[in-house]
């Protein structure tokens, strides 16, 4: 790989490394909580936000296409943070599930009516990473340095409710005002990620690295650090691929994480009867 390929994908290699950081960490409360598709969902939703404003004739690169997603995103925060009671007969991840069907149709039938359909639908699935420009890069940073600050102060409590909300609810907490705060600060990530890597892309550099993790340690911070590592080397391979064999970015990043993650689980057997 030449110097020139290096320097058109270094905007998009810097922004993958970024969503890494955050989203590795965000990944270990959604695993602790139970609720594995509210990135899908939440990604979804923000997705028929920005479909409703394309329908509407924004530009996909208005901002008015931004915030219409993070105004969506956020009432779904709302939303799984307030049937989130935890004696209710209905699983949270049901309705988790739910939100998540309603508003890929919804998605599907907005832009049916917009011109374009089927490309909008396509970048909202898979994304186009290659494209990000640094200010974007830099704009994505700042929000999620913003989002790590507020993660960075209250963790201990957001921490001991993903972990076990039955006891901090004993303790007279509101947990469901913090889960509101937890899944309004998921909700800003999400949206400006799926703005750059698409639904899909999200969801695994949510769920992978995390899983990866949990794999070869118990320890909150060994997990983060090996799904830190684990995503960065299948952003980068991903990249090479995706250059080298002339394939579409997002998904062989993608299909490169289903793979590290196989290696990764065949490998764990065997490192432990080492140890």
């Amino acid at each position: 790989m030449d110097w020139t390929i290096l320097q058109f994908l270094a905007p998009a290699i810097v922004a993958s490394l970024v969503i890494v950081g955050m989203h590795a960490y965000l990944g270990l409360h959604v695993v602790e909580r139970g609720v594995i598709f509210v990135d899908l969902s939440l990604a979804q939703i923000a997705s028929l936000g920005a479909a409703m404003a394309v329908w509407q004739g924004y530009e996909p690169q208005d901002p008015a296409v931004y915030w219409m997603s993070l105004g969506f995103t956020l009432i779904g925060a709302a939303l799984f943070a307030t049937v989130k009671g935890h004696a209710a007969r209905i699983p949270q991840e049901a309705i988790i599930g739910i939100a998540y069907a309603v508003a890929s149709a919804a998605v599907i039938l907005t832009l049916s009516k917009a011109a374009g359909e089927a490309e909008h639908l396509r970048d909202m699935l898979v994304g186009n990473i290659l494209s990000v420009q640094w200010p974007d890069v830099w704009l994505t940073s700042l929000i999620y340095l913003a989002i790590g600050v507020f993660h960075y102060v209250f963790r201990r409590r957001f921490l001991d409710i993903s972990i076990d909300a039955d006891a901090v609810a004993a303790r007279g907490v509101s947990v469901r005002f913090w889960d509101f705060l937890f899944y309004a600060s998921f909700g800003f990530v999400v949206t400006r990620s799926v703005a750059i890597a698409g639904v899909l892309l999200v969801f695994c550099y949510l769920i992978v690295p995390s899983v990866g993790g949990m794999l070869f340690a118990e320890r909150i911070g060994t997990r983060l650090a090996i799904g830190w590592v684990m995503g960065t080397v299948v952003s980068l391979l991903g990249m090479y691929f995706s250059v080298q064999f002339d394939l579409p970015t997002g998904a062989t990043i993608a299909c490169t994480f289903g793979l590290v993650l196989a290696a990764m689980a065949a490998a764990r057997p065997l490192l432990r009867r080492r140890a």
